[in-house]
């Protein structure tokens, strides 16, 4: 469904990405991952016609550089910043953009549906959360039917709830067929929607793993704070450094670091030493190798 080789972009002396090749068959939802810098977006604006590039890039069968029109009517994009009228109501925003695509005949229910929207038809963009704002942004992407489904950063300004709201609908449009290629930072979407990751690191294609597999090919880290009772600070510590973890000491809490597949692994140590939790933060979601955020 989409084929990407020797992806290349250069902006004067600085190289963007440098030779970049994948695959993504139909039907699968693959992951960008990497730091602010890596070359995520980029990819995808190199795939959406919106730069010049080097290499060659299909979707759907058809050439991105000769044949880009067609190619984008097989794609929806889910852009990460959001502007729309604040005072049109979601259905007049749908409408709108569903004349501005020349999408034809639309069944704006269907879309509000499959968007999570169908409740907030009648209102205003301006008084939307979110999460609610996203769906839009979705709604509008699916309004031609594509089988490619594009998102830069879905979920970065969503509370935990809308995130976990719109990455249930994904998971829906994957089921019925979709395609998804969308960039992430974030350990727990890519582990709940990503079939694979592609890990991007100042524009070389690192890997191509699966989202278990991330970890090991980053050094993630997701470092914890966790606050226990302050006469309880030493031994919390004490008992996280016994199993193995990485802890100290910090402020009312605990710092404790652990890979982002075990996050839980630390509350169930202490909780079954006695030790009682009363509250945590997650304090930083991932490290890569040079030890940068």
């Amino acid at each position: 469904m989409l084929q990407v080789r020797d992806l290349t972009k250069n902006y004067g002396k600085l190289t963007a990405l440098d030779r970049v090749s994948f695959d993504i068959p139909a039907g699968q939802s693959v992951a960008l991952w990497g730091p602010n810098g890596a070359g995520k977006t980029t990819v995808m604006r190199c795939m959406l016609g919106l730069l010049r590039f080097q290499g060659e890039i299909q979707l759907a069968g058809y050439n991105v550089t000769t044949e880009g029109k067609k190619a984008r009517k097989h794609v929806g994009f889910v852009p990460q910043e959001l502007s729309f009228q604040s005072e049109w109501t979601v259905l007049e925003t749908v409408e709108f953009f569903s004349r501005l695509k020349k999408a034809g005949q639309v069944n704006f229910t269907s879309i509000l549906q499959q968007a999570g929207l169908s409740d907030h038809r009648k209102a205003n963009f301006g008084e939307l959360s979110g999460g609610m704002k996203q769906r839009l942004a979705l709604a509008i992407a699916l309004l031609a039917d594509p089988e490619i489904l594009m998102l830069d950063e879905p979920t970065s300004n969503l509370d935990p709830q809308g995130r976990e709201g719109f990455i249930q609908i994904l998971n829906e449009l994957l089921v019925q067929g979709k395609t998804i290629l969308f960039s992430s930072h974030r350990y727990e979407e890519v582990a709940e929607l990503a079939n694979r990751t592609l890990v991007l690191r100042q524009g070389v294609l690192e890997a191509d793993c699966t989202p278990d597999e991330l970890h090991k090919h980053l050094g993630a880290a997701t470092r914890l704070r966790i606050y226990v009772d302050v006469d309880q600070f030493a031994h919390a510590v004490e008992i996280l450094r016994n199993a193995g973890l990485r802890a100290d000491p910090n402020g009312k809490g605990v710092h404790v670091e652990v890979s982002p597949d075990k996050k839980g692994e630390p509350f169930n140590i202490l909780s079954n030493a006695g030790i009682r939790i009363f509250n945590f933060d997650l304090e930083q979601e991932w490290k890569d190798n040079n030890g940068e955020d």
